[in-house]
């Protein structure tokens, strides 16, 4: 008679099934978070194209239509600029100097526009994103840059520069 030797090669023990699964839960909770971030951090930094880009091609009429504008102040108020329609920033730019009007900024909120075409006002554009939260942080700035992770802030573009922008150049 023949005696059979069983062979363990057929699969995983519990135990290591229950390793593995706890591996891959402490890398997801690594991840996840960072992942999440770097998706907000990717908005904001469609936002601030989006604004360069509309700012860039007012400048543009800008200085084919009026004059340049002035250089900016240490605190901004955004409450100096007009607010504007979309279609009235479309029927301004559009197709001469841009060919589309972004109407909603990275975390679905619409962009506020403000112009005048007052050629002898010192301030003439504004554009704001109003962050994650979609409402305004006020009316009146520092000018300069915030924490790059505070994704509630504006981002705001005025007068061919930065108003209120996340973070310096590593962000």
């Amino acid at each position: 008679m023949k005696l059979r030797i069983r062979s363990r090669r057929g699969g995983f023990t519990l135990i290591e099934l229950l390793i593995v699964i706890a591996i891959i839960g402490l890398i997801a909770s690594m991840i996840i978070p960072n992942m999440l971030q770097s998706m907000t951090k990717a908005k904001q930094k469609r936002a601030m194209a989006d604004e360069r880009l509309v700012g860039t091609a007012f400048m543009a009429w800008l200085s084919d239509e009026a004059s340049a504008a002035a250089a900016g102040a240490p605190t901004f108020s955004i409450g100096q600029y007009e607010q504007k329609s979309l279609s009235s920033v479309r029927d301004l730019l559009v197709p001469q100097y841009i060919q589309v009007i972004p109407v909603f900024d990275g975390f679905g909120s619409s962009y506020e526009y403000r112009f005048t075409t007052d050629s002898g006002a010192d301030q003439v554009m504004a554009i704001r994103s109003f962050g994650v939260g979609g409402e305004a942080d006020g009316e009146t700035y520092t000018v300069g840059s915030f924490t790059p992770t505070n994704f509630e802030r504006d981002i705001i573009w005025a007068d061919g520069f930065f108003v209120s922008w996340p973070g310096g150049l590593g962000s």
